[in-house]
């Protein structure tokens, strides 16, 4: 590996590892929490290759309410910036750093260039296919499974508490906050959780999975 290369890139990337002209024009960058990485309809700037932090991808609709479609950690690849270089077409989403992040952005020419490498590509066509069986996965809940049982899924595999707030659960489920406080208000008239600012407890975690399974009508 050269030593221009950021440190721990071949850990999270380690198909990466004999395209050394790549590695060499790979320059890590830092950013903040809240960080607009990249934004709906924009010109995709490159391949991201997250080395630490997370970046939260989701599309906005007509009517101001967004819909989180996926994350991208370490090792994990976008679908939409990939999907924007194949076909050299607009982002059709936004992606936002969640926490402080550390990423490297893999130029156009050299995504491409790279596709030559059988590694490479497996990697990447291997992960499109993985992220698309993840959207089939959150299509089939949006349209098939109730906002109740969705919010309470979600509130499960936290631990006893999620730290969060309404705005935040809306966002992740694509509605308005609105309904998501109603609902959850109504989940604490039935002795499933306590609310608090920015913190949610969980009381009665059978009766959430009833809920999210869709066992309680």
């Amino acid at each position: 590996m050269p030593d221009a290369a950021p440190p721990d890139l071949l850990t999270h990337y380690p198909f990466l590892n004999g395209l050394q002209p790549v590695l060499a024009r790979l320059a890590p960058m830092n950013v903040p929490a809240g960080t607009l990485l990249f934004r709906e309809n924009d010109a995709c700037q490159g391949f991201p290759l997250v080395l630490r932090g997370e970046v939260r991808v989701s599309r906005s609709g007509a009517n101001g309410r967004e819909l989180e479609l996926y994350r991208v950690t370490p090792g994990e690849m976008c679908l939409v910036s990939s999907a924007g270089l194949f076909a050299n077409q607009p982002l059709s989403a936004r992606g936002v750093a969640t926490s402080e992040t550390t990423l490297c952005l893999l130029a156009p020419g050299d995504f491409h260039a790279a596709l030559a490498d059988e590694r490479f590509r497996g990697y990447v066509l291997g992960l499109f296919a993985a992220r698309l069986a993840d959207l089939t996965g959150l299509i089939e809940a949006i349209a098939f499974q109730k906002l109740d049982s969705r919010l309470a899924n979600a509130l499960l595999g936290h631990g006893q508490q999620r730290k969060t707030t309404h705005q935040a659960l809306a966002d992740e489920l694509g509605t308005v906050r609105e309904i998501v406080s109603r609902l959850l208000h109504r989940f604490e008239r039935d002795g499933l959780v306590e609310l608090s600012r920015e913190n949610i407890t969980i009381v009665d975690s059978a009766g959430l999975r009833s809920i999210a399974t869709g066992s309680v009508v």
